[in-house]
C-alpha cells in the first residue's frame, strides 16, 4: 500500500492495522527501565491502603504520583 493511500484511508476513518507489523513498534520516551526503590514500612502500608481504595497497584499509584511531581516541577522552571 502506498502512503498517500494509507493516509487517505486513515483519515477517513477505515481500519489500517491489519497492514501494520506493530511487532517493532515503539513509543518514544516511553521505553521503560527497572529501577528498586526501598522505602519504609509505613511508607508501603500507606501506599497499599491508598491504591486499594482507588482500585489500583502499589506501582501504578507511585507512578502516577511521580509523574505528576514531576510535571508539577517542570511547570515552576
Amino acid at each position: 500500500m502506498k502512503a498517500k493511500k494509507f493516509d487517505r484511508d486513515f483519515d477517513q476513518g477505515k481500519d489500517v492495522s491489519a497492514i501494520l507489523d506493530l511487532s517493532s513498534a515503539r513509543r518514544p520516551k516511553q521505553e521503560q527501565r527497572r529501577v528498586n526503590v526501598d522505602f519504609p514500612t509505613w511508607m508501603i502500608e500507606m501506599l497499599d491502603k491508598e491504591a486499594g481504595r482507588l482500585g489500583v497497584t502499589r506501582q501504578s499509584i507511585i507512578k502516577v504520583w511521580l509523574a505528576e511531581r514531576l510535571e508539577q516541577s517542570m511547570s515552576n522552571q
